[in-house]
C-alpha cells in the first residue's frame, strides 16, 4: 500500500501525539502541520497558509483544532481532498452539513470521516440507522467541572456546582443545542448524532452533568432504543487527568479511527 499523504490542522496534545503516533506507520506520510500559531523548530505552518494550493497532493487533511477550522475550510477541503473532522460539533450546524453533504455528492468518491471518540458503538447504531431501526438515542457526559469549556447559562451552572461541590444537571435536550453551548466537550454527542442519522441532531438526546468527584474520570453513558423494547446501555470510564478536556483512552480511539479511515466507503463514515 502506497503510503497516504496527509496533513494535520491543530498541534495541541492531540494533534501533537497523532503527528508522534502517525509518522511510525509506514501507511502514512505526514507532509504538512498547520496551526493557529507557527512552531518553526518543528515545521508547524501557521494556519495562514492553508489555502487551496497548499494542500495539493494530499491524500487526507485531519483537523483537530477547533469547530470554527471546519466552518471555515471544510467546503474548501473537500475541493482537493478527503476529510477527517476532529471537532464534529460543527456538523450541528444544519447549513454547514448539508454544504458537506453537496460536496460529497459533487466529488462521489469523496470521503468524510468521523471519529467514534469516546462514543461506544458508533458503527453498530450507524448501522441500526441504515436500517430504521434505530427509535431513540440518548449520550449521557459527566465530568469534572473543570474540565469543562461552557458558555452562557450553562458556564453559571457549572461554577455553582464547584461552589456546591456536588453533580449538576447543565443540560438536557437535543444535541443540537448543546454543541454551541460547548464546542470543545461534546464531540461525542455530535458524533452519535452523525451515526444517528435517522434522528440526527434534533433527536438524539443529549444530558452534560458537572460533578466535581469526577477528579480521574470522563463517565459516557450510551442508552439506545430499537424495536420491540430493545434496549442497550452502556457506560464507559475514561481515566482523565483533572482539568483535561480530552480523557487518555480518546488519544488511542482518534488514532485507530484514523487508521480505520483507509478502508471505509465514500460518503461519511463514523470511524
Amino acid at each position: 500500500m502506497t503510503a497516504k499523504k496527509i496533513g494535520i490542522i491543530g498541534y495541541g496534545h492531540l494533534g501533537e501525539f497523532l503527528s508522534v503516533e502517525l509518522r511510525n506507520r509506514k501507511e502514512f506520510k505526514i507532509e504538512k502541520i498547520w496551526n493557529r500559531t507557527e512552531i518553526e523548530k518543528e515545521n508547524v505552518l501557521p494556519l495562514s497558509d492553508l489555502s487551496p494550493e497548499s494542500i495539493q497532493g494530499l491524500d487526507l487533511i485531519i483537523e483537530v483544532a477547533h469547530p470554527q477550522i471546519i466552518e471555515r475550510y471544510a467546503e474548501m477541503i473537500l475541493d482537493h481532498t478527503d476529510l477527517f473532522i476532529g471537532s464534529p460539533t460543527a456538523l450541528a450546524d444544519e447549513n454547514l452539513l448539508d454544504s458537506i453533504k453537496n460536496k460529497l455528492k459533487k466529488f462521489p468518491q469523496r470521503r468524510v470521516f468521523v471519529p467514534a471518540g469516546a462514543f461506544w458503538g458508533g458503527s453498530d447504531i450507524q448501522k441500526m440507522a441504515d436500517y430504521g431501526t434505530l427509535k431513540g438515542l440518548t449520550i449521557t457526559m459527566i465530568k469534572h467541572p473543570n474540565s469543562l469549556k461552557v458558555l452562557g447559562d450553562l458556564d453559571e451552572l457549572c461554577q455553582r456546582a464547584k461552589k456546591t461541590n456536588s453533580p449538576i444537571v447543565l443540560y438536557d435536550g437535543p444535541v443540537r443545542m448543546l454543541c454551541p453551548l460547548a464546542p470543545n466537550n461534546v464531540n461525542t454527542m455530535a458524533g452519535a448524532a452523525i451515526a444517528a442519522h435517522n434522528l440526527g441532531f434534533d433527536n438524539t438526546r443529549a444530558k452534560l452533568i458537572a460533578d466535581p468527584s469526577m477528579t480521574n474520570w470522563h463517565i459516557v453513558e450510551v442508552e439506545v432504543t430499537g424495536p420491540n423494547g430493545f434496549t442497550v446501555k452502556t457506560r464507559r470510564e475514561n481515566p482523565a487527568a483533572p482539568g483535561a478536556v480530552t480523557g487518555s483512552a480518546t488519544y488511542l480511539s482518534f488514532l485507530a479511527s484514523i487508521v480505520q479511515s483507509l478502508y471505509k466507503p465514500p460518503g461519511i463514515s463514523i470511524c
